[in-house]
């Protein structure tokens, strides 16, 4: 088998690792030998390290995780480059590697060198515009000349992953059309998307034990609607809108719950609810497992997921919004990415343009608690989204770079 270098940044002890990059290469293994190097967090990398071992074993991944460091910024980062850059050299020496796939920006920057010295094919899995990211999120202030000069930096890197790629992923069809313009060189052929997709055996209705027993636990009662936020919130993600909502929903549902499935803090989520005056015996929260997921899911009438609206985010596709639908749940979202064109494909979905109480309320006024879905949101998202589709693109991507369909 031909053998890829995976590169990636984030870890695969991380949850995104659990369910964005590791079902991908699982897949992908079947006819690829898979060398994947990752950044691990050292609490998740000390919790969750004999879990990943022992996948990687079970699918023959050869995985080299390196430690991620955080302090100082900027220079930790570059660090990080330089420790990379050695693993990889050292690897090559023993390895003939015929592609090397970079997830994002940061690992970019090792796979262009290795192409342009070694002429080894190059996908530049480009995620989102990660520069615009930083800057939206208030990561890196352009006043500060270091961010600025940091920002122009990889700007400037941007055009030469993208001009000096084999392939380039997308993970929206409207970052894709913005990337055409801004490069009105690149030729269309070599951009591929790929939405963030979720396992729909793993996230399936049908494997829930006992929804009622996730109740019981945490204290909801089976006549309660349950609104349900997953995943942590970061800089991008709209507390206090999404709270603004649920107290729309509460006056007209008294029963509603507000659930967070979440590692935030606790007391950040009940700080907010007590600022618009919800009660914060209706806010349960509860972190688990990536595997525990689908079980706590199984409790949810609606999700709901409102981000900060910015020019990166037309590049987002929220891996949380997949998963809700996987598990047969209606979401309520704001239009960014492709989720306006998605939402109208997909029965049960709302996508707003702006917030205010004016909308929030339409929308809960349309709901209808007793419409059952039978499995026609999950099947229509199976079209868009589903684990197998995303890894047959990825296969077709390596064929075609690596000249396999001659």
């Amino acid at each position: 088998m031909k053998k890829i270098l995976y590169l990636t940044y984030d870890g695969l002890t991380d949850p995104l690792g659990q369910s964005q990059i590791l079902p991908y290469i699982i897949g992908l293994s079947q006819q690829y030998s898979f060398f994947v190097i990752s950044f691990e967090k050292k609490l998740r990398f000390q919790e969750n390290k004999e879990y990943i071992e022992g996948i990687c074993k079970q699918n023959d991944i050869t995985w080299i995780p390196l430690s991620y460091t955080k302090k100082p910024p900027v220079l930790s980062t570059i660090f990080d480059i330089f420790k990379l850059n050695k693993v990889v050299k050292k690897l090559l020496k023993t390895e003939k590697i015929e592609l090397i796939h970079c997830r994002s920006y940061i690992t970019s920057l090792v796979g262009l060198g290795i192409k342009k010295k070694r002429n080894i094919r190059f996908v530049f899995d480009m995620r989102g515009f990660w520069p615009e990211e930083r800057v939206d999120g208030n990561i890196w202030n352009l006043k500060n000349p270091i961010y600025k000069t940091v920002y122009n930096y990889f700007k400037k890197k941007e055009k030469s992953f993208l001009s000096n790629s084999d392939s380039i992923i997308s993970l929206t069809e409207k970052a894709k059309s913005e990337i055409l313009k801004l490069h009105p060189t690149l030729i269309e052929e070599k951009i591929v998307v790929i939405p963030c997709a979720t396992d729909f055996i793993k996230f399936s209705p049908e494997n829930v034990v006992s929804s009622s027993q996730i109740r019981k636990k945490l204290n909801i009662s089976e006549q309660s609607f349950v609104l349900t936020y997953l995943g942590s919130l970061g800089t991008w993600y709209l507390l206090d809108e999404m709270i603004s909502f649920f107290k729309q929903l509460h006056k007209k549902y008294p029963e509603a719950i507000f659930l967070f499935i979440s590692p935030e803090p606790f007391e950040q989520i009940i700080n907010i609810a007590k600022k618009h005056n919800v009660d914060k015996n209706l806010i349960r929260h509860s972190f688990v497992k990536h595997d525990e997921i689908p079980q706590y899911l199984s409790i949810t009438n609606m999700g709901i997921m409102f981000i900060k609206p910015s020019y990166s985010k037309m590049s987002s596709s929220p891996t949380k919004f997949a998963e809700f639908l996987a598990m047969n749940i209606p979401v309520i979202c704001n239009d960014i990415g492709d989720l306006a064109k998605h939402t109208n494909q997909i029965p049960g979905c709302y996508c707003i343009s702006s917030f205010s109480d004016e909308i929030f309320t339409d929308i809960i006024n349309k709901l209808n608690l007793k419409q059952n879905y039978n499995s026609e949101i999950r099947e229509k998202a199976k079209e868009i989204y589903n684990l197998p589709l995303a890894v047959d693109t990825y296969f077709k991507v390596y064929k075609k770079v690596l000249n396999e369909n001659q």
